[in-house]
C-alpha cells in the first residue's frame, strides 16, 4: 500500500497522551499516544504480527482510533487479506471521513479486489506504460493505484516492483518500499538497479550494513554503475570511514574517470584530509566538465582557500556571487560566508541550498497541539558535544540550565571523543540521547514523542548538519543557534538567536527566521577553563624576545588577500615585527610564504604556532602578543573570544552579515566596541599600529580585558543562560 502509519500519526490526537513508557496488557486510555507510538515503531521495523497485536490492544481501550484503524488496514492489506483491510478503512473513515491517506488506501483496495473478480483483467505492460506516464506527470496516487493492479496480477514483475517501490520511497514511506525491493531482488538477482534502490532504502533507513551489502551486489551485476560506487561512498563517509569512502570512489574514477559525481566525491574527500592542492586541482578537472556543476565552483574555491591560493580570486569571487543572485546552486553557505560582504547575498545563498538539500516533509509530525509541561522541553541537535569549538563555547551555558524551569535535552550525532568536554555535555543535559546511527525521521519521531517544546539546530551549514530532522517539524518551535552564523533560509526554522550588534534592526531583512535577541552577545563563553597562570615565554614560542608580535589564529580559509596584505603592510612599517598565525596546512603555509616574499618580506617573519595540548595554556599563550588582527568578512568568533579573555586586544572590521559581526559583538560587550571595531582596512591598520605601540604595563585596553577576565566573564554566562531560559519560557 502507498500510505502507511506514519501518516497515521497525524490523528494521535484521538486519544489522551500518557507516559512514554511500553504496555504488556490492554493499554489503559491514558497510555493511548505511547501505545500507537510503540506500535508504530514495530510497524516501521517489519515486526508486523507484533504491531497487528499492539493496534488490537489499541483498539480494545478505544474502537473508534483512527491511527490504529488505518494502520490495521495497512497490515492486512500487506498480507493480501483485501476484505479485511477494507473493513478496517470504512470504519477509520466512518470516524474522519477526509483522511486521506485511508481515501487512498480503499482505492487501491477496490483495485486489487476488482482484478481478483477477473473484472477487464488489464495487460500487466499496458498497466506499467500507464502507472509510469502518471508518474512522469507527478500523479503518484494514481501511478500506485496502476502498479498495484498490475502486481496482483503478475507479483514478479520487475517494472511494477521496481517503479513502485520507487514512489513509495519518494512519498517518504521506506518501510513500505522495503518489501517491494526485497522481493524484486529476490525474484531478479541480476537486476543491478533493483539491488542499488535497495541499497538506498535501507541507507534512508538508518540500516547502513545492509545497505552496503546492496550496494557492493550492485556493483557485482554492474561493475560500471556510478551511482552504486557513489551512494557507497556516500555512506561509509556517513559513517565516518574516510578512507573507505575514498577508496570506493577511486575505484569509481578507475572504471570512468570523467564521470562528474565520483570527482566531486573525490574532491571532497580530500579535503577532509586536509589534502587542499589536489581537491582544488580535482575540482579544477570536474568544472573542465561541467563548468555549472551544482556547487562546484563553491568548493574549488573553498579548497584553495585552505591552501591560501589566491589565484584568480577576484575572478571567481566574483563569478560566485553572481551565480548566487541568479539563483543557481553555485556555491554552499559555508563557503560562501567567507567572501560575502552582503546580507541579502547571504540570505540568496541560504535559501537557494536549502529548499534543495533540506526540503520540508510534507507530512509534519506536530499538528499544531500546544503542549501543557510544567517545565518546557528544549532539545539541543548537534554533533559537536565534544573537543570542538562549539562545544567548548556551549558547554558551560548547558551546565547553567540543568536542573532550572526548562528541561534539557541533548540530541547528539557525534562520536564519543572521551574528553572532558563530552563527559561534561553527557551530564549537563537533563536527558541526553545519542542518535548517531538513527536517520532524520527516527529522530524527528523521537522528538515528537517526547513532546519536546523546543528544537534548537547548533550546526546550520556546518559539516555534520542535520537539518534533515526539523524538516519533519516535530516541534512547535524550532530555532538555529550558534554553529552557524547566518540565516538558514529554511520555512520551518522559526527563530535565530543572535544579539542587536550581530543583527541589528537595519540588517534583520538579511534573514528569513525571526530574531531572537539576547540582551547580551550571543556567543557563549565557558569559563570554567581561563588562561594558565604559569609564565609564558616568546622563545619557547618560536617568537622573538623583543619586538611587536601581531596575532592571528584564525583558519586559514578566513584570510583574504586584502587583509593579508594589510598585515604585510604592517610588518613592513613595524621593524622587528613578526606576524604570528596559527599552524596551517603545508600548502598554506608555503604559498603565504611565497606571497610574503613576492612582497618584499621575508617570510620568516612569519611564525606558525605549534598545538599545544592543554587548552589552559593555550590561552595564555596569546599574552604573548601585542595585538589580535581579526579577519574579514568571515571573523574570528571563537579565537576573537580566547584572545579577549586573555586579556589580548582585538581590532576587528564590521560588515554587513552575521559572520562579519561576532568579534564587534563581543567588543560591544565589552565596552570598547566603537572605538575597536573598523569600518575599513585603512582604520583598522591605524589603530591596529597604534594599539600595538603603546607600553604593555600602561595599556588600558590589556587592564580593562584583565579585569573583565577575574570577574565579569562568569556573570555574563549566568546571565546569558538566565536570558535564554526566559526567552524560552515566554515563546510557548
Amino acid at each position: 500500500m502507498h500510505t502507511s502509519v506514519i501518516e497515521a500519526k497525524q490523528v494521535l490526537e484521538a486519544a489522551e497522551r500518557g507516559s512514554a513508557a511500553g504496555f504488556q496488557t490492554s493499554p489503559r486510555r491514558e497510555d493511548l499516544s505511547a501505545a500507537v507510538h510503540r506500535a508504530v515503531a514495530l510497524q516501521t521495523a517489519g515486526q508486523w504480527p507484533q504491531a497487528r497485536q499492539s493496534f488490537l490492544q489499541i483498539l480494545e481501550v478505544d474502537p473508534a482510533n483512527v491511527a490504529a484503524l488505518h494502520s490495521m488496514a495497512v497490515l492486512e492489506a500487506n498480507a493480501r487479506n483485501e476484505e479485511a483491510a477494507l473493513a478496517y478503512v470504512e470504519r477509520a473513515l466512518a470516524q474522519k471521513s477526509d483522511f486521506q491517506p485511508s481515501l487512498q488506501v480503499r482505492e487501491t483496495l477496490r483495485a486489487r479486489l476488482a482484478a481478483r473478480a477477473g473484472l477487464g483483467r488489464p495487460n500487466v505492460h499496458k498497466l506499467n506504460v500507464q502507472a509510469l506516464e502518471a508518474q512522469r506527470l507527478g500523479n503518484l496516487t494514481h501511478a500506485a493505484t496502476l502498479l498495484e493492479t498490475a502486481l496482483q496480477l503478475d507479483p514478479e514483475n520487475f517494472v511494477a516492483l521496481y517503479s513502485l517501490a520507487v514512489i513509495r520511497n519518494q512519498c517518504q514511506l521506506p518501510e513500505l518500499a522495503l518489501p517491494l525491493l526485497q522481493q524484486a531482488v529476490r525474484h531478479h538477482p541480476t537486476q543491478s538497479k533493483a539491488h542499488f534502490a535497495l541499497g538506498t532504502v535501507l541507507q534512508g533507513m538508518g540500516l547502513h550494513e545492509a545497505a552496503l551489502a546492496s550496494f557492493d551486489r550492485a556493483i557485482e551485476t554492474d561493475p560500471d554503475s556510478m551511482e552504486a560506487y557513489n551512494n557507497k561512498a556516500g555512506l561509509l563517509h556517513t559513517m565516518g570511514r574516510q578512507k573507505d569512502a575514498l577508496l570506493t570512489t577511486e575505484a569509481a574514477l578507475q572504471r570512468n574517470p570523467q564521470d562528474t559525481k565520483s570527482l566531486n566525491n573525490r574532491g571532497y574527500l580530500l579535503t577532509e584530509f586536509k589534502m587542499y592542492p589536489q581537491a582544488a586541482a580535482t575540482f579544477g578537472q570536474l568544472l573542465a566538465l561541467d563548468p555549472d556543476y551544482e556547487l562546484g565552483r563553491g568548493l574549488h574555491l573553498f579548497a584553495k582557500m585552505h591552501a591560501c591560493d589566491w589565484t584568480d580570486f577576484e575572478q571567481d569571487k566574483k563569478l560566485i556571487i553572481e551565480g548566487v543572485r541568479a539563483g543557481k546552486r553555485i556555491c554552499s553557505p559555508m563557503p560562501f560566508m567567507a567572501i560575502a560582504e552582503s546580507v541579502a547575498d547571504a540570505r540568496k545563498c541560504a535559501e537557494v541550498f536549502g529548499q534543495h538539500k533540506f526540503p520540508p516533509s510534507p507530512t509534519p509530525l506536530w499538528d499544531g497541539k500546544k503542549y501543557l509541561h510544567r517545565r518546557k522541553r528544549v532539545a539541543f541537535i548537534s554533533g559537536d558535544f565534544r573537543q570542538h569549538p562549539v562545544g567548548y563555547l556551549l558547554v558551560g551555558l548547558v551546565e547553567r540550565l540543568h536542573g532550572g524551569s526548562i528541561e534539557t535535552y541533548g540530541i547528539s550525532s557525534c562520536m564519543p571523543d572521551g574528553s572532558d568536554t563530552y563527559r561534561r555535555f553527557r551530564c549537563g543535559f537533563d536527558h541526553y540521547l545519542d542518535v548517531q546511527d538513527k536517520s532524520g525521521l527516527e529522530v524527528a519521531r523521537l522528538l515528537r514523542a517526547h513532546e519536546i517544546d523546543i528544537a534548537i539546530d547548533l550546526s546550520g551549514y556546518t559539516a555534520g548538519s542535520r537539518l534533515e530532522i526539523l524538516s519533519h517539524r516535530p516541534a512547535p518551535v524550532q530555532m538555529t543557534y550558534l554553529g552557524y552564523p547566518g540565516t538558514l533560509g529554511l520555512p520551518y526554522i522559526d527563530y535565530l538567536i543572535a544579539d542587536r550588534c550581530t543583527i541589528p534592526e537595519h540588517l534583520a531583512h538579511g534573514y528569513s527566521e525571526k530574531i531572537l535577541h539576547l540582551p547580551h552577545c550571543y556567543l557563549p563563553r565557558d569559563v570554567s577553563v581561563l588562561p594558565s597562570a604559569a609564565p609564558q615565554d616568546r622563545q619557547a614560542h618560536g617568537l622573538p624576545e623583543k619586538g611587536t608580535v601581531f596575532c592571528s589564529f584564525n583558519h586559514d580559509y578566513k584570510i583574504s588577500p586584502a587583509v593579508f596584505d594589510c598585515w604585510l603592510d604592517m610588518l613592513r612599517e613595524v621593524s622587528g615585527s613578526v606576524l604570528w598565525l596559527m599552524k596551517l596546512n603545508d600548502a598554506a603555509r608555503a604559498n603565504l610564504g611565497a606571497y610574503a616574499a613576492a612582497r618584499g618580506v621575508d617570510p620568516k617573519r612569519l611564525v606558525f604556532a605549534q598545538r599545544v595540548p592543554d587548552i589552559a595554556d593555550h590561552l595564555a599563550r596569546y599574552r604573548l602578543a601585542d595585538v589580535f588582527l581579526d579577519t574579514y568578512p568571515y571573523n574570528g568568533h571563537t579565537t576573537a573570544s580566547d584572545a579577549l579573555l586573555a586579556g589580548l586586544p582585538v581590532i576587528t572590521m564590521g560588515g554587513e552579515t552575521f559572520a562579519s559581526r561576532v568579534a564587534g559583538s563581543l567588543m560591544n560587550d565589552l565596552g570598547l566596541g566603537g572605538e575597536w571595531v573598523c569600518s575599513d582596512l585603512a582604520e583598522y591598520k591605524r589603530k591596529a599600529l597604534r594599539t600595538a605601540a603603546r607600553d604593555r604595563q600602561t595599556n588600558v585596553l590589556r587592564k580593562h580585558l584583565e579585569m573583565k577576565c577575574e570577574a565579569g566573564w562568569a556573570v555574563d554566562c549566568e546571565m546569558q543562560a538566565h536570558a535564554l531560559i526566559k526567552a524560552f519560557e515566554n515563546l510557548i
